[in-house]
């Protein structure tokens, strides 16, 4: 299989005219990028990083961000990546952890850095004037000879870390054949053709956003960077740039839909839509498709561990669906109290989403976590920490994670089901359910409502509570309790964070 540097020059090789990277006032085709990828590997060479080294990056989505990802490819170096946000100690120990020999970073870090006590020990390369910085970064990334290939398809490509949200975040290590064939397999399951556009404001420190920068280099595609997701903007970026499709998390789509130029904008080049990282709940998916009228509308599941488990290429004709296990993928549903692989769930019955550690997409084992192995690496399968079933078509549903399972009076109770119909109301934005402690029933289940402008202030619990009786939910899953909130609590990615809603982080409306 091809390493990923050599997966660039093919579509340099093929279409080096064709634009490639689009930031802001910069356009560069594939030509001139890799001129730009070529001055970064020399530069990083220069300040001696070698093949398998760690490159620690935390900048958003910029275009030297993305040149950076390709220099790495090229160099053999890991690249790193870690959310912009990230406070010292996180910043400490991921440094310690993949033992980085050099960090990458832009003003918006400058405060984090300052209060990391490692980064005063590596090399430290600033974008725009970073204080503290050893390097300029613009000086790597001045054009220069197109850049050889040294890395392997069997070399490290990068290094994910895990959103930590349940305790220390798990560095992901990631090969390059790995990374390409998840790539090859995001375009055909998205039906990808030449000469695609998409908007790159997944973060590349995300599985998403890094899928998308390789799969566009695929087809000689173009990249369109959005460092920080605003909404306005983006949708200027689509009717601007003519983006073809879109993959994102659920709160962006609902972000989009819900700003007041979407109902003005121009959004008929986008033909397919496709969703991961989080539930898509009915209403939102109902009201994209009126709004987009996509072509294909795929609903992915996967995770950074293994990219792809599951595609449903019609996600509106079967909605809540993961459907059936991708090109690069097998997967089994066992018993939520599995002794092994092969001790599986029956047909609609929930349990614990397994997947092969033998498919093409899939990493070797976490980095330095022996605990975190152990808990999910079994058998020759991957634990995915998600609860699900296969329904009698033997098409996947997600119903949460094992640690938000809700467990009232002795019954499994899912948050995802209860999400999906109150999502249908009309007075709900979003919406979130988690168990909060009962004596009596152990939890009981809570449905925090972040309520559409112009909602009833009054009753708005009794209307719901009415709605769910008119649902097909079953009773012991309704909701007992409803709070009303000004914004639910979600990660950088989107991902609901049911224990901030447990632990009363959160502000009420009204």
């Amino acid at each position: 299989m091809l390493d990923l540097g050599r997966t660039l020059l093919q579509s340099v090789e093929r279409n080096p005219g064709a634009c490639a990277l689009v930031d802001g006032g910069l356009r560069l085709t594939y030509a001139q990028w890799l001129e730009r990828v070529g001055g970064a590997v020399r530069g990083l060479h220069a300040i001696g990083l070698k093949r398998g080294d760690h490159l620690l990056v935390v900048l958003q989505n910029r275009w030297q961000m993305a040149t950076l990802h390709w220099a790495c490819q090229f160099a053999g170096i890991v690249v790193t990546p870690l959310n912009w946000r990230a406070k010292p100690d996180e910043i400490d120990y991921c440094l310690k952890d993949s033992a980085a020999a050099a960090i990458v970073y832009e003003p918006a870090v400058e405060s984090a850095l300052a209060g990391s006590v490692l980064a005063r020990e590596v090399t430290r390369l600033g974008l725009d004037g970073a204080a503290g910085a050893q390097h300029a970064l613009e000086d790597f990334l001045r054009p220069d000879a197109a850049p050889s290939p040294q890395a392997k398809a069997d070399d490290l490509s990068l290094m994910l870390y895990t959103s930590g949200t349940t305790g220390r975040p798990k560095g992901v290590p990631r090969r390059h054949r790995a990374e390409r064939a998840a790539a090859l397999a995001h375009v055909a399951q998205n039906l990808y053709a030449y000469g695609e556009r998409t908007l790159g404001v997944m973060p590349l420190y995300h599985t998403m956003g890094v899928r998308s920068l390789l799969a566009l280099a695929l087809l000689d595609g173009r990249f369109v960077c959005m460092p920080k997701f605003d909404a306005a903007q983006a949708l200027r970026l689509i009717a601007a740039e003519r983006i073809t499709h879109l993959y994102l998390v659920p709160t962006l789509y609902h972000d989009l839909l819900a700003h007041p130029d979407f109902p003005r904008t121009d959004v008929g080049s986008v033909r397919k839509l496709g969703f991961a990282g989080a539930p898509m709940h009915d209403a939102l998916l109902q009201r994209l498709d009126i709004a987009f009228k996509p072509e294909l509308f795929v609903n992915h599941y996967g995770s950074s561990e293994i990219y792809t488990f599951s595609i449903n290429q019609a996600a509106v004709q079967k909605p809540g669906s993961a459907g059936k296990a991708g090109v690069n993928a097998r997967l089994r549903v066992a018993r939520l109290d599995a002794s092994g692989p092969d001790d599986l769930a029956p047909p609609d019955h929930e349990g614990q989403i397994i997947a092969d550690l033998a498919g093409d997409e899939a990493f070797d084992a976490y980095h330095n976590r022996p605990d975190a192995n152990a808990k999910a690496l079994r058998g020759g399968w991957y634990f995915t920490g998600d609860t699900g079933y296969l329904d009698r078509d033997g098409d996947l549903f997600v119903t949460g994670r094992v640690d938000d399972m809700i467990i009232s009076g002795g019954e499994n109770i899912s948050p995802v089901d209860i999400e999906s119909v109150l999502s249908l109301h009309p007075a709900v934005d979003e919406v979130a359910v988690a168990g909060l402690r009962d004596e009596r029933w152990g939890q009981r289940v809570v449905a925090f409502v972040k309520p559409r402008a112009g909602a009833p202030a009054q009753n708005l619990a009794e209307l719901l509570d009415a709605h769910c009786r008119q649902s097909d939910l079953v009773n012991f899953k309704r909701p007992r309790e409803y709070v009303f909130v000004r914004e639910i609590p979600k990660s950088p990615v989107g991902k609901i964070l049911r224990r901030m809603l447990v632990a009363g982080e959160y502000e009420r409306s009204g």
